[in-house]
């Protein structure tokens, strides 16, 4: 009895090796275990054993019951893991797969605009850069010349955690750290999410996405921004777009302009779409203020630059005839697999 025993041991020990799939398991449970099993039926015959060897036996006969028991519990655990991680690979969706050939057949209209930009500003000799999103408020402001008590912070005014954390109202944050860490000639774009205090409706959202450039470099001019911005916009929007610069002021840039191009519907002579006037506000742009550049260590007479900021969702709207931000932000199936 005791050479069976060990033999049941090291017989269900090679057995489970080899199993592949928990019917299997159970099959080898049941034919050592259950109720008719061949352990079973040797404890039966424990009556059989005289008083001195029944003890001998019977510790034997829990110890081979425990191991079986081990044995398949184990091999239960490992199955189900491997059976588990399988799923696991036919189920995943591989996001860096562009476009059409993606898992769901489609891709949102912000990833397809924001590749773009990137394959525009990469060919430009721009590296693409990011940085966190919960920011320091003297990068998000003090460092671009906003102050705690600068009036310009009311049409920017976040989501603070604290008085000195908050949720970025731009990626310039992450043009001051670059500025920072790296020493002229400094060429890149920083996309993210960005927050504001703003109602959502059609045009506007407490959180939306941006595009910012920054160009640092000897004898940088405003022509070299105008330059870019052109580019990009014909790349956005073919080569009969066009682009015009209108006076304006931000504390970060000096001088400074609003950057509008000319309406894709009406070509300028004026419609609905852009109320008109032939032209629709498309981003922000000017060149880096003497002061930002000081407090990021690099000398303002020696270097100069240009910035700019575009929204992301307003390019994709743009792009798409889009007529509401909220479409971007609800991941409403139906809306999405159009692109």
């Amino acid at each position: 009895m005791k050479e069976a025993l060990e033999s049941i041991r090291s017989v269900v020990r090679q057995q489970l090796e080899s199993v592949k799939d928990l019917k299997e398991l159970d099959n080898i449970r049941v034919k050592y275990l259950g109720k008719k099993g061949e352990l079973t039926a040797i404890l039966k015959q424990m009556g059989k054993l005289s008083a001195e060897d029944r003890p001998v036996i019977g510790q034997l006969a829990n110890e081979v019951r425990s191991d079986l028991e081990h044995f398949l519990e184990n091999t239960s655990e490992k199955i189900k893991s491997q059976l588990q991680d399988a799923k696991l690979a036919a189920e995943t969706i591989d996001v860096t797969i562009p476009g059409k050939t993606a898992p769901m057949g489609y891709k949102h209209p912000l990833s397809i605009v924001l590749d773009e930009v990137k394959d525009i500003f990469l060919g430009m000799g721009f590296s693409v850069v990011t940085g966190p999103e919960v920011e320091k408020d003297y990068y998000n402001f003090e460092a671009l010349n906003l102050p705690k008590d600068h009036p310009a912070r009311d049409t920017q005014d976040t989501f603070y955690i604290s008085d000195d954390i908050v949720l970025r109202t731009q990626t310039s944050s992450v043009q001051v750290r670059v500025m920072e860490n790296q020493k002229p000639p400094i060429r890149v774009i920083s996309p993210g999410r960005v927050y504001r205090s703003d109602a959502l409706d059609a045009t506007h959202s407490p959180l939306f996405h941006q595009v910012e450039g920054l160009v640092v470099d000897k004898g940088v001019t405003m022509a070299d921004l105008k330059g870019t911005l052109e580019t990009m916009v014909k790349r956005l929007y073919g080569e009969d777009a066009q682009i015009r610069l209108r006076p304006h002021h931000f504390p970060f840039t000096e001088p400074s302009a609003e950057v509008d191009v000319m309406c894709f519907h009406c070509h300028g002579e004026g419609c609905r779409l852009c109320k008109g006037e032939g032209w629709i506000e498309l981003l922000g742009a000017g060149m880096v203020h003497p002061w930002v550049l000081q407090n990021c260590g690099i000398d303002p007479e020696v270097y100069s630059g240009f910035a700019f900021g575009v929204g992301l969702d307003r390019l994709a709207m743009r792009r798409f005839n889009i007529d509401d931000i909220r479409l971007l932000l609800d991941n409403d199936m139906r809306f999405l697999q159009q692109f």
